[in-house]
């Protein structure tokens, strides 16, 4: 069992050195295939690595529990990790390394992977450089101290989700936003507290942090 409860997993995008380091404190690190580098480069000594290596510069050293995964497999390096994750405790789960990059296709993966773990009754959020992702199943989404920043809100996995805003500059209140018409998009915070309210179906959320 991790005694750290919240579970930090390295992917192989890699991202600056502070942020590495930021969330990976305290935290319970698994590196996902390449996201061993990230940790390396960031002098960050991982509770777990695990992958096929495949896109990973160097191999997994000495004295670090490692899980050797084949090349042909059904799930991702990202998703086997939240699995072991969960496997060992952990119910929240922060992805680093998991968005851009040069395969769009592993972006879009790695929101399968945060519906994965809403729909297991975790808590989890894609982390990059000035920029946030969410997936939620219910409840609501808080968001404190992060005045000014644009937020989008986009119905996944089903055709719309009804929701309601507090604290943003378009206010919806039980509004069903519908997956083929984006009227979720770039909102603005306009408080230091703000919430978004999922009533009913799964919502993507993405938080982009501005300069200034």
């Amino acid at each position: 069992m991790a005694e750290k409860m919240t579970c930090v997993i390295l992917g192989a995008v890699p991202e600056k050195e502070e942020l590495v380091r930021e969330y990976t404190k305290n935290a319970y690190v698994i590196c996902a295939d390449g996201g061993l580098d990230t940790a390396l480069k960031s002098n960050i000594r991982p509770d777990l690595i695990v992958g096929d290596f495949d896109s990973a510069e160097t191999q997994p050293p000495q004295g670090i529990e490692t899980i050797r995964l084949p090349v042909h497999k059904d799930d991702t390096d990202m998703l086997f990790a939240v699995k072991e994750g969960f496997r060992r405790g952990c119910q929240t789960f922060f992805l680093l390394g998991a968005l851009g990059g040069e395969r769009f296709d592993h972006s879009i993966a790695n929101l399968c992977v945060l519906d994965y773990i809403a729909t297991n009754g975790g808590k989890g959020a894609i982390i990059a450089q000035n920029c946030q992702v969410f997936l939620l199943c219910g409840g609501k989404l808080i968001l404190r101290d992060q005045k000014g920043s644009i937020v989008s809100v986009f119905p996944f996995g089903a055709p719309s989700c009804s929701v309601s805003y507090h604290g943003l500059e378009y206010p919806l209140t039980h509004y069903a936003l519908q997956a083929g018409v984006p009227l979720g998009v770039s909102n603005s915070i306009v408080e230091d507290h703000a919430e978004i309210v999922l009533h009913e179906g799964k919502m993507l959320v993405i938080v982009q942090q501005t300069a200034g």
